[in-house]
């Protein structure tokens, strides 16, 4: 027996104790006020989408084969014309600072430490040429959303093109802002507002606020400040009159990798693959804009079958394991998108937070294809997985009615 050598960084500590993305969301609300918080752990409404979106992953029940040499696991592939080290990839995330002053640098610098691609939002909270800086040579893609002022929208696609970043990645679930609830009863605004109830908020967390307010002031990669709610800054942006035309217009802009994101059932995944687009992601905005919207991961088999061929199909929503990021490769998915999982370790501790969850994502992925008895992810098949029913749909009889 021997003693246990304590650690005294106090930020060390706290991330050792963390072996799930589960703790490291823990950690997060401890924390971070509940309005920051709540910004990126809510969703839309009632939030059902999210739940079942989860659900979804936890209603996995894998198929491992036994006696095989799985001394070495390779977590590897091209993703988008590029190489990823692991079958992730950090989703775009807005107002990333808010939670924690590191934000985008943190989520950069981390990704590229790590071999992952990194995505900047419109709505980040550090420039683009901030991510090349930081991330030089590492693989960097930008969101767009199509903004009603379409000539500002694609001077971001330029800035994004002059500085190096391989794809676009196109968000097209966002015709006007979905009802998040959680941030309208927490009266959240860009910068956040000091009232009594964030005063109180702030006096178990003395650390957030004193960073928050002696750090650079929060500045956005779209636009330079905003007095108003989250709710009033979407609706100046989102655009309901975006077509596919006008998704073939961007496509013709940009020079490299082109992906929409947030496609939900496969006609529009087939219309999509026919305009040319290298890439999907079936996601439905991690539950942010539709209530029971389709779940993703439901969603993949049939959308693999139909386009997989012809495009990359890659998947968000839902994610907060690396068995979870397993189970979507091995019905189809090119690789995955985490975004709660990431900010979850940036709030419970900047850049080591989410060097931490890279790790546990990245562990548990290593130890599933080793209990299936993998050693590469082209060895996962739809037949490791079997996704087990809880919702079922009702089928309506033709002309009649249940």
């Amino acid at each position: 027996m021997q003693f246990k050598k304590p650690v005294l960084d106090g930020r060390r500590r706290r991330l050792d104790t963390a072996l799930t993305i589960e703790d490291l969301r823990a950690i997060a609300k401890r924390r971070t006020p509940k309005a920051a918080f709540d910004y990126t752990d809510g969703s839309a409404e009632a939030e059902i989408s999210l739940r079942r979106a989860r659900q979804a992953f936890r209603d996995v029940e894998f198929h491992p084969s036994v006696l095989r040499d799985v001394s070495v696991v390779d977590t590897s592939r091209d993703v988008l014309g590029g190489p990823s080290a692991l079958p992730f990839a950090i989703a775009p995330t807005g107002f990333t600072r808010m939670m924690q002053t590191e934000g985008e640098h943190a989520g950069a610098a981390a990704a590229h430490a790590a071999g992952i691609p990194f995505s900047l939002s419109t709505m980040g909270t550090a420039s683009i040429e901030d991510v090349a800086a930081v991330s030089p040579t590492g693989r960097n893609w930008f969101q767009l959303y199509m903004w009603k002022d379409r000539e500002r929208s694609m001077a971001l696609v330029s800035r994004a093109a002059a500085a190096g970043f391989d794809t676009l990645l196109v968000t097209v679930d966002v015709p006007v802002a979905g009802a998040r609830l959680r941030d309208k009863r927490n009266g959240m605004t860009i910068p956040p507002s000091l009232t009594p109830r964030t005063v109180i908020d702030a006096i178990p967390r003395p650390w957030w606020w004193f960073d928050f307010l002696t750090t650079e002031p929060l500045a956005f990669a779209s636009l330079d400040r905003w007095s108003g709610t989250v709710a009033e800054l979407l609706d100046t942006m989102f655009d309901p009159t975006v077509t596919f035309e006008d998704f073939a217009w961007i496509r013709d802009q940009w020079p490299g990798k082109i992906v929409a994101k947030g496609v939900q059932n496969v006609d529009d995944a087939r219309r999509l693959t026919e305009l040319g687009v290298d890439g999907i992601v079936l996601s439905n905005h991690g539950g942010r804009q539709l209530d029971r919207a389709p779940i993703p991961f439901h969603l993949l088999p049939e959308v693999v079958r139909e386009v997989g061929s012809d495009t990359e199909v890659l998947l968000d929503t839902g994610i907060m394991s690396g068995a979870d990021v397993v189970a979507a490769v091995a019905l189809g998915a090119r690789s995955t998108l985490v975004g709660r999982a990431y900010l979850y370790g940036l709030m419970a501790g900047g850049r080591q937070g989410v060097d931490r969850a890279i790790t546990i994502l990245g562990d548990e992925v290593r130890r599933t294809m080793r209990l299936l008895g993998v050693t590469s992810l082209d060895e996962l098949t739809p037949d490791h997985v079997t996704q087990l029913e809880r919702l079922r749909p009702v089928r309506r009889p033709s002309g009649g009615r249940i």
